[in-house]
């Protein structure tokens, strides 16, 4: 499961709403290897499709690739607007370790 906080539903929806995203448009969450921390977070307004995992909260989608699945389950998605930074940004259990501006990590080992 995916949790968005409600300030994340609100700047989603203008978001999508910004965009003009139509049907089943939604945040897609992508994990892939990279960042300061081994791997890195992405994120972008994209369409579901068969084989992504969906979660909807208030009105607003989540999209998740079977890959990265594993490594967001259990994840909050918050919007901070703060004097330094403002995004959407994950609080995520998976993660031993994050770097500092938040879009890498490392992620715990079986």
């Amino acid at each position: 499961m995916i949790t968005l906080t409600a300030t994340a539903i609100t700047h989603l929806k203008e978001l999508l709403a910004s965009q003009g995203a139509t049907g089943n448009a939604g945040l897609r969450l992508h994990v892939e290897k990279g960042g300061c921390a081994g791997m890195q977070y992405t994120m972008r307004i994209d369409q579901g499709n068969d084989t992504d995992q969906v979660y909807t909260q208030g009105g607003v989608s989540v999209i998740i690739d079977a890959e990265s699945h594993g490594f967001l389950q259990g994840s909050t998605i918050d919007y901070v607007d703060s004097l330094n930074d403002s995004g959407f940004k994950l609080e995520n259990p998976n993660a031993v370790r994050s770097c500092g501006c938040g879009t890498s990590f490392e992620p715990k080992r079986d």
